[in-house]
């Protein structure tokens, strides 16, 4: 490793994100551009630095730092230098002059240890010294700081972050308590706390670390869809985790939850015992507002809609349908009730109802909203209804509060949505979170329409608020269309849906938009996928790849997992080229003119909509966990990279901020729910039992619009549509409405009997 000493001569570039920074050095070979992750530099300041010199293929020879550190510059014209760099804001060339003449050597010990004779300077009040040395003192305060932490092995984004939340209490916390850096820290989990706590010395059996693990069992219960654990399996979960004998679990349960950290209730199961059930406290909040909030809708009568029937009519005649029983029931629930739920599988005439309802409403001089939980699962309702749908975070007007962790929204019970109607589609993909939210914005007197695909994937987030809502169909108003409309005879996608989900085979032969090519081996069936998306499909569907063909597959993992197709498909669609740029970050190599999904949701980063013109035409903020787009600049200096999603937004990435994105080439079959793409292809392989279900191939055909391509075993294509095994839920907000319809009064549904 090479050792390099100098002085900041310029600071070329700096990413206030994480802290990466281009230098001009100057030494006694010259100067000397250095790059790395360097914090709170200045020019004029004294460095030392380790690293190797490399050559950069467009930037040339510089030096890589992989250490450093620095001193107090010695000489007068240095110190001149620093204080006139910007390093503290106020003190510019002309200032930093001044009070170098007057205290010449002396200037950075008369700030740190006298900054009140800062006055002497001519245009420095005793507020402006004071200013002057705290800045001082929290630029050498962060220095330290991350020092002590790099002694942890903590690296320097979670250093600095952890620094601006604490300040001078770090020290205190991570020496006393570091599982507080869970608590209060987005991104450092219990296992890095654990980490931290043992170098400190702190006892695998101490309180603070058993509290913090039963909370880190919680959310990973969480990230599995429950709202709560029985208390039975946490414990087992907690003592698996810490592998340690817990004594006195049940008095750490009473703190937890006197800290309002946790809520322990009792719940009745099935035969007839009581059994303790334990859930994170926000979650059985969430579940218990979103109980009250169905309960009162439904209470709160709404202004009848007058002539129905007729105008049921005048629909049909405009548009030369004919609805069915069920769907005039679910004409005559939408029209009645003030929360209604419409339920049914792909092709039942969902899209007609919601149309139907919208014309009964604009008649009726209502004003409507549309909603889904996805940009894409919106621009589909968009151009179904030919009404604007907008997300559910953009309809409640996202609020980004600055922690990652949490989303607000600007609509609530103070701010709520201004409509008669709200008509939300996909809700098998709501979490409890968003439906909370969602709810607090209903005003009562609203009406609220449910609508989704009970069969579907239930949410990637925690709770299972769709089929809560229908497993108390006796007190929520609910339709289930179960009648196949949207089929012909040169189609086969709808009819195998159904197929899969009453449990029948398949029928694929001599069919025009559903195959099935039958390959035993996994290397087979990944060479087949890459000659169909690259070549076979293109040809006959006059479809490109990146425009609308999409592989899902069940799993991340293995050959035929999402990281692997990934690699391989974006090998052969888009490969190395001088003329694309590229950035290897982590275990992925992004490219330009790759295909890429956003892997989680950011309510701050900005994008903006650019016309053909060059114009910017729309800009807002937020990108969500499922949208799609396609790399289409990389550029090395300002490291960042350019995406443009499907809807046009045109988003830039800092480098650091690359673990938002992964390569889309393949996606798994969860991250699909919601959008639909022209041409589906779908491997059939070996693995665990809980991913190769009957719903995950349901789901997986339901998202082609115009053709489905099965590749792989037949035995695995005949065990999805046998195993029926639904991963079950833990979740009580049925539980809820019932409890509360008790209290507010809500009547039973009357159904029509056929």
């Amino acid at each position: 490793m090479d050792k390099i000493v100098g002085i900041v001569e310029d600071i070329i570039y700096r990413n206030e994100n994480n802290g990466y920074t281009i230098l001009a050095v100057s030494t006694d070979e010259g100067e000397k551009t250095c790059v790395g992750t360097m914090f709170q530099l200045s020019i004029g300041e004294e460095i030392t630095m380790e690293g190797k010199t490399t050559t950069h293929p467009i930037y040339g020879l510089q030096f890589n730092v992989e250490n450093f550190t620095t001193n107090i510059p010695l000489e007068k014209n240095a110190f001149e230098k620093y204080l006139g760099s910007g390093a503290i804001k106020g003190v510019g060339p002309v200032l930093s002059k001044k009070i170098v003449e007057v205290f010449e050597e002396d200037t950075f010990r008369i700030i740190e240890e006298e900054p009140e004779r800062l006055e002497e300077v001519k245009g420095i009040s005793m507020n402006k010294a004071q200013q002057i040395a705290e800045i001082f003192y929290n630029q050498r305060a962060l220095r330290d700081a991350i020092i002590f932490l790099q002694e942890y092995s903590i690296s320097l984004t979670y250093g600095m972050k952890i620094y601006d939340y604490y300040k001078e209490k770090t020290y205190q916390i991570i020496r006393e308590n570091p599982y507080k850096l869970a608590e209060d820290i987005y991104g450092i989990g219990f296992k890095l706390a654990d980490n931290i706590a043992a170098k400190t010395g702190i006892e695998r059996d101490h309180p603070h670390r058993i509290m913090s693990a039963i909370t880190y069992v919680l959310n990973q219960g969480a990230t599995d869809g429950h709202v709560f654990l029985s208390k039975k399996e946490l414990i087992n979960r907690t003592i698996d985790l810490l592998r340690i004998e817990i004594e006195y679990i049940d008095h750490i349960l009473l703190e937890l939850q006197m800290k309002q950290s946790i809520n322990i209730q009792s719940i009745n199961v099935q035969n007839g015992t009581d059994e303790e059930i334990i859930y994170l406290a926000h979650y059985y909040n969430m579940e218990e507002y979103c109980g009250h909030k169905v309960c009162n809708l439904l209470a709160h009568k709404v202004e009848n809609i007058a002539n129905v029937d007729k105008l049921i009519k005048v629909f049909e005649k405009s548009e030369k349908i004919r609805l069915d029983v069920t769907q005039r029931e679910a004409i005559h629930f939408g029209a009645k009730y003030p929360f209604f739920v419409l339920t049914g599988g792909p092709g039942t005439g969902k899209t007609t109802t919601i149309n139907t309802l919208i014309y009964l409403f604009e008649e009726a001089g209502m004003s409507i909203n549309l909603a889904a939980p996805t940009g894409r699962a919106a621009k589909r309702m968009t151009e179904t209804t030919g009404y604007e749908a907008k997300t559910i975070h953009r309809l409640l007007e996202i609020n980004f509060t600055g922690d990652e962790s949490r989303q607000s929204f600007e609509r609530n019970e103070d701010f709520p949505l201004e409509c008669d109607v709200l008509i939300l589609d996909e809700a098998s993909m709501i979490d409890i979170s968003l439906f909370y939210h969602l709810l607090k914005a209903i005003p009562l007197g609203g009406r609220v329409i449910i609508v989704g695909d009970k069969d579907q994937l239930p949410s990637v987030g925690a709770g299972n608020v769709l089929r809560d809502l229908i497993h108390v169909n006796q007190l929520v108003p609910t339709v289930i269309l179960d009648k196949i409309y949207r089929q012909d005879e040169s189609s086969a996608i709808i009819v195998n849906a159904h197929k899969i989900h009453q449990g029948k085979m398949i029928d694929y032969k001599n069919k025009k938009d559903f195959f099935f090519i039958k390959r035993i081996k996994s290397h087979d069936v990944l060479q087949e996928i890459i000659s169909l998306a690259k070549d076979r499909l293109p040809k006959f569907t006059k479809v490109g790849f990146l425009e609308g063909i999409q592989v899902l597959t069940p799993m991340r993992k293995g050959m035929l997992g999402v990281e692997q197709l990934n690699t391989a498909l974006q090998e052969a669609i888009n490969p190395i080229s001088k003329t694309k740029a590229e950035k290897a970050f982590r275990n992925i190599v992004f490219r330009e003119g790759d295909k890429v999904m956003q892997i989680r949701n950011n309510y701050s980063i900005s994008w903006e909509i650019i016309s053909e013109y060059k114009v910017r035409i729309d800009e807002g903020v937020g990108v969500f966990n499922g949208d799609m787009g396609r790399i289409i600049d990389i550029n090395h200096f300002s490291e960042k990279i350019k995406v443009e999603f499907d809807d046009l937004k045109v988003v830039t990435y800092e480098f650091n901020q690359l673990d938002e994105l992964e390569l889309a080439y393949s996606v798994t079959i969860h991250k699909s729910q919601g959008s639909e793409y022209p041409i589906v292809i779908i491997p059939l392989f070996k693995g665990p039992s809980m991913l190769l279900s009957r719903n995950l191939l349901y789901t997986a055909v339901t998202r082609a619009k115009q053709m489905v391509v099965l590749v792989g075993d037949n035995k695995i294509l005949e065990h999805m549509i046998a195993n029926n095994r639904e991963i079950n839920r833990n979740s009580t907000l049925f539980r809820m409405i019932e409890d509360t319809s008790i209290i507010v009064g809500v009547d039973e549904v009357e159904y029509e009997q056929e």
